[in-house]
């Protein structure tokens, strides 16, 4: 079993890279196509920050997500969480390869899910139906997630519209010097999107690693140890340093043509999103909170300047990434586990 949660902690670390020029580089996209900062001086910004929220996230978001299924055995626990890294690496990295800017978070939860009903059934997943609909009414467990990734994404598209509108009309008056001071807001609000990203989507592995280590017995409590949360910090920022050039193409020129107020009015809503969800023990998506702020700044600007074929081909690769990666979970499950004697 040792072997096992050393192979499931190796997993989950090289998700955390995969997730640094996956999700980590969205945010640099919109920074880097307005012209605010050179494409090297824009990922150190990121890829800094992102160290910090890794090292300064908390872990509500990690017992959120650790709380999701409930399996009879330690061993079936590891070999669930073996296979929901292996989905969630596998499809960030299919996702990066197309230039496709998917959802790690999405991905990961399919695969724990997918996982977890091959394991034990339907029955295993915290679904949260009964606190939902209970004497006390409350959000948790998946209905949790999936209201706050729902949320996240109307904030972002619905904020954004709005803030650019706002801007627009503040702004209609003002000289091109004005780009100088938005230009550096820019950098403010890719250093705090940066730190918010990495502060929630980083406690998704290391709930992950916690799990392990006290199902296999090598921890006496469920907690995140401080050498696990600074190893994520530097996979974090060393996978943002290695760029997610094809998922930055994407977002920051295939979309519209995007100007420094254009990022300044995403970054602000994909910012505020993330960090609520991540306040709430929430585990979110920030490339699709990008992805929606982007196309509501682009609405805003001129839907008829949006190219919207793109967006849809981002929404669609969202919205088929949990209900795939459950199916490629299970049927590995089915695989692996038998090999492993569980």
């Amino acid at each position: 079993m040792i072997e096992l949660a050393i192979l499931a902690v190796l997993l989950a670390l090289a998700f955390t890279f995969t997730n640094g020029f996956q999700d980590a580089s969205s945010i640099a996209a919109t920074f880097i196509a307005s012209r605010s900062a050179t494409p090297k001086m824009g990922i150190i910004l990121v890829a800094t920050m992102s160290f910090f929220g890794a090292v300064g996230g908390g872990s509500a978001v990690a017992f959120t997500l650790t709380g999701l299924l409930t399996l009879p055995s330690a061993a079936m626990v590891i070999v669930v969480l073996l296979v929901a890294m292996m989905t969630a690496t596998a499809w960030n990295l299919i996702t990066w390869k197309f230039g496709l800017p998917s959802s790690s978070s999405h991905s990961l939860i399919g695969g724990l899910i997918g996982a977890g009903i091959a394991a034990a059934g339907v029955g295993s997943v915290f679904w949260g139906v009964d606190e939902l609909f209970g004497p006390t009414p409350e959000l948790a467990g998946f209905i949790k997630i999936l209201f706050f990734f729902v949320l996240s994404v109307v904030i972002g598209f619905a904020g954004s519209y709005v803030m650019h509108r706002c801007t627009t009309v503040l702004l209609r008056n003002a000289e091109r010097t004005v780009n100088r001071k938005i230009i550096a807001l820019n950098w403010c609000a890719a250093a705090v999107m940066a730190f918010s990203n990495a502060a929630n989507d980083t406690q998704k592995q290391l709930g992950i690693i916690a799990l392990v280590l006290f199902s296999a017995g090598i921890s006496a409590v469920s907690d995140v140890p401080l050498w696990a949360r600074l190893a994520c910090a530097v996979l974090i920022a060393l996978g943002t340093l290695s760029g997610g050039w094809r998922i930055m193409s994407t977002l920051g020129r295939r979309i519209f043509r995007i100007e420094p107020i254009h990022s300044f009015d995403s970054q602000f809503f994909s910012a505020a999103s993330v960090a609520m969800s991540t306040v709430a023990g929430a585990p979110v998506s920030s490339t699709q909170v990008i992805t929606m702020s982007v196309l509501g700044v682009g609405a805003a600007e001129n839907p008829r300047k949006v190219k919207w074929e793109v967006g849809r081909h981002i929404l669609v690769a969202m919205a088929v990434t949990i209900p795939v990666t459950m199916l490629i979970a299970a049927g590995l499950y089915l695989i692996v586990a038998p090999i492993m004697g569980v």
